[in-house]
């Protein structure tokens, strides 16, 4: 239950005007399609997670997990800082006349390839040997973030307090990322010899 309850408060508030975000507006606004939307939201971000989720139970296959957990600590913190730049959406999706679930689909999934989500995913997965919960969790945080948007509009980002979620979005990433620090800082430290017993290394004889 951590794994998915993580994974759905961190990717949820990190959506929060992210560049994926501004993608559902756009959609929104030019296909008037809402269901059909949302089902391309869903299909393309679990087919995205789903991968993201299975490279990063690849990576921490590869690196002992001393290190692994330095690593995810560092992410994290990387996560938080950038989660307080405001994300723009560089071009608008091409409509490829496909319908609105195939035009959503496709455009969602190349928009979430290298988005912070995605890279969150990956270090959770990675985090976590949950690799179901995880992208189930980060799905349920794309859609929680992502269903307002579709069927409010634009005027949602004008009525969310979007400074202070980025803040508290943040917040969480480095408290995640500092937890996974003191963790793996605890874990390499020397423990202190068990009265009675001959610490490796040494001799009892005189």
């Amino acid at each position: 239950m951590e794994a998915l309850l993580t994974s759905i408060t961190l990717v949820a508030l990190a959506e929060i005007g992210d560049k994926t975000q501004l993608l559902s507006f756009v959609l929104a606004a030019k296909l008037r399609r809402p269901w059909a939307i949302m089902s391309g939201i869903l299909v393309a971000t679990l087919a995205n997670h789903a991968l993201a989720g299975s490279l990063g139970v690849w990576l921490a296959s590869l690196v002992a997990p001393s290190t692994l957990t330095w690593i995810e600590g560092v992410a994290f913190i990387a996560f938080g800082l950038w989660t307080l730049k405001p994300d723009t959406l560089e071009r608008d999706p091409r409509m490829l006349g496909a319908g609105a679930f195939v035009t959503t689909t496709v455009a969602f999934f190349l928009a979430e390839m290298g988005d912070k989500t995605q890279l969150a995913t990956v270090a959770l997965a990675a985090r976590y040997d949950a690799l179901p919960m995880v992208v189930l969790g980060t799905t349920l945080g794309m859609m929680i973030a992502n269903v307002p948007a579709v069927i409010v509009g634009e005027t949602l980002s004008h009525r969310l307090p979007m400074r202070t979620v980025r803040w508290v979005a943040a917040a969480l990433f480095v408290a995640v990322g500092l937890a996974s620090l003191i963790g793996a800082g605890s874990s390499s430290a020397p423990r202190p010899a068990t009265p009675g017993t001959v610490p490796r290394g040494s001799s009892t004889a005189p």
